[in-house]
């Protein structure tokens, strides 16, 4: 069968870009990946003004690799010449390194179902069928977001779907959520001049952690910090939206305490990413978290031969939604594989002098010292 592979990684982000390039290293000879739109895609879709909260930078000569990085021996900032690439920069990022590594992809090819039968995948796309012995999951978040997470969801507009935030008509905005993406919506009108109103069920903004998965990062806190106090930027903190309205007048935002929140544009939600796994639902099992459950390499528990790898990546209280965290089990999952395939493994020792081998989870965790 033409469409016979070993190996299918699904989505050409980072996740994919990274495993792919490890088992090109392996000289695997059979695989594919499959990509939806282009590499990078869910990058290039980011606002205009949309940056890297994590730092790049190139010292990668005094054994320090840049942490936007996903292959060692390179760096964005090095590659780019900045420390804070945007979507599209970072985008051109990932396809310097799929043309290094002549990595095969398959552009336009929409997934649409995966079965398991016997020790093979076929995957059904947009493009035919396709048949694989492994098949790794890479299709990350960001193209995937939660638009429905109370009644009247529909009468906003989610952060992801905005292009820029200078097309935003009006001067009054309500923002839903306040991490990352919520606070960076409202840096953004705020520099524009625009009132904001931030809604969150935490105040993540005072969190005392050191982890940027649970608190906002330094890059985000020093942009919003100076507005905070000003009078048209106003953070609302440990507070649920329990549904929205919408009339004639603008939009109404009822909040768990009973307060109302009134604008007359659109709210916008910054409620998060429902996630990629929804389309391969049948072949995972969800944990506490509603996570897909994995073994230590990274394979589903209800599915063998599928691995999961990128922003969803979870072990029980360990979040791995930072690509410098992520990219940790790149070699891990590539491990499992070439194993079984009986690939040269000798690019692992690389990989783990560079820190780019995560496999002891007991090792995880975040605490400042100061």
């Amino acid at each position: 069968m033409d469409n016979l592979y070993d190996v299918i990684i699904v989505g050409a982000g980072p996740s994919g870009i990274g495993v792919a390039s490890i088992l090109q290293q392996m000289e695997c000879s059979s695989y594919l990946v499959l990509e939806k739109e282009e590499v990078g895609a869910s990058f290039l879709r980011w606002p205009e003004e949309m940056r890297f909260i994590t730092p790049s930078f190139p010292a990668r000569g005094f054994g320090q690799t840049d942490l936007n990085a996903i292959v060692p021996k390179t760096s964005p900032a090095y590659t780019l010449a900045m420390e804070h690439p945007s979507g599209k920069d970072y985008a051109g990022y990932l396809q310097v390194i799929a043309n290094h590594f002549s990595i095969p992809i398959k552009r336009g090819v929409e997934v649409k179902h995966i079965e398991k039968k016997g020790n093979l995948f076929t995957v059904e796309t947009s493009s035919g069928v396709y048949q694989s012995r492994f098949l790794v999951w890479a299709a990350g978040e960001y193209q995937y977001p939660d638009m429905n997470p109370f009644p009247g969801a529909e009468f906003a507009i989610h952060n992801s779907h905005i292009s820029s935030w200078e097309e935003l008509t009006g001067d009054d905005f309500i923002v839903i959520g306040g991490y990352e993406s919520g606070m960076d919506a409202a840096y953004q009108l705020g520099k524009l001049g625009k009132k904001v109103t931030v809604i969150s069920n935490s105040h993540s903004w005072e969190l005392e952690s050191s982890d940027p998965s649970i608190a906002l990062s330094p890059y985000t806190y020093q942009r919003v910090h100076p507005l905070l106090d000003s009078e048209w930027f106003t953070l609302a903190g440990h507070k649920t939206v329990e549904w929205l309205e919408a009339d004639e007048k603008g939009y109404y935002v009822f909040a768990s305490d009973g307060d109302v929140y009134f604008s007359s544009e659109k709210p916008i939600l910054a409620t998060g990413f429902a996630g990629s796994t929804m389309i391969i639902e049948n072949l995972v099992k969800r944990g506490t978290h509603h996570k897909a459950l994995l073994n230590e390499s990274d394979e589903s528990v209800e599915t063998s031969g599928l691995f999961l790898t990128g922003p969803e990546l979870r072990h029980n209280d360990h979040i791995f939604c930072y690509i410098y965290k992520f990219r940790q089990r790149f070699a891990v999952i590539a491990e499992a594989i070439g194993e079984q395939l009986g690939l040269d493994l000798s690019v692992i020792e690389a990989y783990q002098q560079e820190n780019f081998y995560l496999n002891d989870l007991s090792m995880c965790g975040e605490k400042c010292q100061c």
